[in-house]
């Protein structure tokens, strides 16, 4: 059964010169539509839903063209500048369905500075559709299956999936972060902006920092969170193990989580080796009321963490999960089973989220490292998708100067947290030092989904927008209790 995540990241570029302002109005575009845009708090909002078309794959003359489709709210300022792109994460994500759920405060607030955009990239809600793949191999189920195995097993699941791709009439040579970019090219043109303003997270961050490279004079300022550079899609294993360290830190901070766990890794390597010595037979009702059985292998559970380190309250979740696991108890596994396992064992992609990050690629240098630190890490590689998907079709990875740092004078914040679990805070600092003028700030005890938590966050976006300086800052988030608060994510859930 497919695990998956419980809780949803050339050219030297200089300054450009100040522009008039070129947005800020409620006028229509040609491919616009005046709306009411209510949010899942029921909040609404006057706003414009539009659309452009881009093909699928410049390289190819005869490529089929995509629609994107992208809701505008327009400023509110009385000096509004270019328009702020919302880029989400994933990839995959959908920007139109992160302000209608998760972020509509925060998009409302932005709206001081421009208009703002929440754009469905190619291939993501709204937008252009594309076909989920369930392939005929299996991840196990009630079988033992080795690494070496499953990783197989998931390269000829993907050959599966791109012939059946191909002859839906998908390019797959179109789904890359260049193509995305160039994108925000046309969007640009779309709205009669000299420049954009580009806003991401996690994956969106990514486009942004390769947009940094190929827009250069086109983009006016770059807001990022929880960032992964241009030659981190597969992420570094003994730096998921640094990222313990500071879960350590964390729960040593809190008296009853320290009495429990004294020693996080050392309380994983315990688990992950009776896993190896014995899997564990579970049974679990899924989503229908089915009864099913699932065979727990040390590989699951390491799926598993890597799946709910991107913030703490799922890591709470985790937490618990192995503290019972070194007890021999199940129970809260057979609660979550349903949350973390499919209906069937077939594996299965989401074409938008697998061909993106295949195309980013991993460079020779990169992967031979990350093979041996896998070697020791609690982790090893469960954190990414498998390395040997770039091997099934090399025409689609981009090549090394796609990887290579941006260079640039585009004005530049990132916010990291200190227990992100999914991009390193060490890794974020990496991937924007290219840019002079970068402003960083840390939130301390803030994971990969730190926007609007806490309030300082939206504060400090704001000051930076208005140009003020906040480089260096430290914002405290409110750190839940790390032996309680996963059980408020399953009763939300």
């Amino acid at each position: 059964m497919k695990l998956t995540a419980l809780y949803f990241p050339i050219l030297l570029l200089f300054l450009p010169a100040p522009v008039a302002a070129d947005s800020g109005s409620g006028n229509l575009t040609e491919q616009e539509k005046a709306i009411i845009f209510k949010a899942a708090s029921g909040e609404t909002t006057d706003a414009f839903e539009g659309h452009f078309t881009v093909p699928e794959n410049r390289a190819n003359p005869d490529s089929r063209t995509l629609t994107l489709r992208y809701v505008r709210f327009p400023a509110t300022g009385n000096k509004p500048g270019s328009p702020i792109i919302y880029l989400a994460g994933g990839p995959g994500g959908s920007g139109i369905r992160t302000a209608r759920v998760r972020r509509f405060a925060l998009f409302m607030a932005m709206r001081e500075f421009g208009d703002v955009i929440a754009l469905d990239q190619r291939g993501t809600g709204a937008s252009t559709y594309m076909t989920k793949c369930s392939s005929s191999q299996t991840s196990g189920g009630t079988d033992l299956v080795s690494d070496e195995d499953y990783r197989k097993r998931q390269v000829e699941a993907l050959r599966e999936c791109l012939a059946f791709w191909i002859d839906k009439g998908i390019d797959v040579r179109g789904y890359n972060t260049v193509e995305n970019v160039a994108d925000l090219q046309d969007l640009r043109q779309h709205l009669g902006a000299s420049q954009l303003t580009l806003w991401g997270i996690s994956y969106g961050s990514h486009l942004a920092l390769a947009a940094a490279k190929q827009m250069g004079g086109e983009i006016d300022k770059i807001v990022i969170a929880s960032a992964e550079g241009l030659d981190q899609t597969i992420k570094l294993p003994a730096r998921t193990d640094r990222y313990f360290d500071r879960v350590q830190q964390a729960i040593d901070r809190q008296p009853k989580a320290k009495t429990e766990i004294p020693d996080i890794k050392a309380l994983m390597r315990r688990v992950h080796t009776k896993l190896e010595q014995a899997p564990v037979m579970i049974q679990y009702l899924d989503k229908e009321g089915v009864e099913r059985k699932y065979l727990w292998q040390r590989r699951d559970m390491q799926s598993a963490a890597s799946g709910l380190i991107s913030d703490p309250m799922p890591l709470s979740l985790l937490l618990q999960l192995y503290r019972e696991a070194d007890q021999g108890q199940y129970e809260l596994l057979q609660r979550i089973a349903p949350r973390m396992l499919g209906r069937d064992d077939q594996i299965a992609f989401w074409p938008m989220s697998v061909l993106m990050d295949i195309a980013s690629g991993t460079g020779a240098d990169r992967r031979t490292l990350i093979r041996r630190q896998a070697r020791t890490s609690l982790l090893a590689t469960y954190l990414n998708q498998p390395m040997e998907l770039e091997d099934v079709e090399s025409a689609l990875v981009l090549g090394e100067d796609f990887r290579k740092q941006p260079v640039s004078d585009i004005p530049l914040l990132l916010l990291s947290g200190t227990l992100d679990g999914r991009t390193y805070i060490e890794s974020q600092h990496e991937a924007v030092r290219g840019f002079a003028n970068r402003q960083q700030v840390t939130v301390k005890d803030a994971g990969h989904n730190l926007f609007m938590s806490p309030p300082e966050v939206t504060l400090t976006i704001q000051e930076f927008m208005r140009g003020k300086n906040v480089d260096g800052r430290v914002i405290i988030s409110e750190l839940p209790d790390l032996m309680t608060a996963g059980n408020r994510l399953l009763q939300q859930r």
